[in-house]
């Protein structure tokens, strides 16, 4: 999961890439900016049918056990779809996204962006111009961040799902899926234990660590899981936890779940979204057109 220690990865990964610091602005539009240059390139990869369909996108809440959760929603305009989670990463519901929540939504499915800091915060944590490299961002990010448990993530998810099965752009023949980035990687494996009956693919992206010595580790929870699955995992990761590949590997194949653990060589953690300052087009497009391969096969 992202932490200091990262924050000086990047600044590293920077100098190396010649990278500016501003790169990494959460309220920018650099965040679409690099989805519309890129979109049109994974569409021609990943479709055959280049998929981009008009969609309808709004601001909702979510009521849950513990209050109202803030969302991003948005689906194709016409029709019913299979319904995906999407879990941000540690910096939390902002424009990238929400622009990849609506980029997923062009290609035929009900995008449910969620804020995970409901209960302490609406929108975004990160004030404008603040980074995961400025003075300060630490102590906003990590007290919220600790407010997060299995538990929070076990009663949001059921209410994430009650809300989706009862939306008309949501077609409940299909499963749902749900994704997860960094520090929400785990929540996608608690979300998928918690409503087995409706999440049938799951898919994590540079996660945080999923097997720990904790009793709450999310590994534990694999067991009950029915979903198909996908563990793309940064390559500096795969180096600091270089046994959680195969012990994975081998949970999966003894629960006889179809699953693949990949290791992104030459990625580092955060590649995916297109605002962080280790974003890699190429291999972020590469994950993508896994992610839709999969629900492509499992949201059925």
């Amino acid at each position: 999961m992202c932490d200091e220690h990262t924050s000086k990865e990047f600044t590293e990964h920077q100098k190396r890439n010649g990278i500016s610091r501003r790169i990494f602005t959460t309220s920018s539009a650099a965040a679409f900016v690099a989805l519309a240059a890129c979109s049109s390139v994974a569409d021609d990869a990943t479709n055959s049918t280049a998929t981009s369909l008009d969609v309808t996108e709004r601001d909702i809440t979510i009521k849950t056990t513990d209050g109202e959760a803030d969302c991003y929603w948005v689906h194709p305009t016409q029709g019913s779809h299979a319904a995906v989670i999407m879990w941000p990463d540690i910096v939390g519901l902002r424009p990238a996204f929400r622009a990849m929540g609506k980029r997923l939504a062009k290609s035929g499915y009900s995008v449910l962006v969620v804020n995970p800091y409901y209960r302490n915060l609406k929108g975004q944590p990160l004030p404008e111009g603040m980074t995961l490299q400025s003075d300060g961002v630490w102590d906003i990010l990590r007290p919220l961040a600790r407010s997060l448990s299995p538990d929070t993530v076990r009663t949001d998810s059921k209410a994430f799902v009650s809300w989706l099965d009862e939306q008309s752009a949501v077609d409940t023949s299909k499963g749902i899926g749900t994704v997860g980035y960094c520090m929400s990687g785990p929540f996608t494996l608690f979300t998928a234990a918690t409503a087995p009956e409706r999440i049938r693919a799951v898919g994590t992206f540079h996660s945080g660590a999923l097997i720990t010595e904790k009793e709450t580790s999310a590994h534990l929870v694999i067991p009950k899981i029915k979903a198909d699955v996908l563990i793309a995992t940064a390559a500096d990761d795969h180096e600091k936890r270089p046994e959680e590949q195969g012990k994975l590997i081998e949970l999966f194949s003894a629960n006889k779940l179809d699953a693949e653990v990949k290791v992104y060589e030459g990625a580092m953690h955060g590649w995916v979204p297109p605002d962080m300052p280790s974003y890699d087009k190429e291999k972020s497009e590469a994950a993508w057109a896994q992610m839709l391969s999969l629900f492509e096969k499992s949201l059925v």
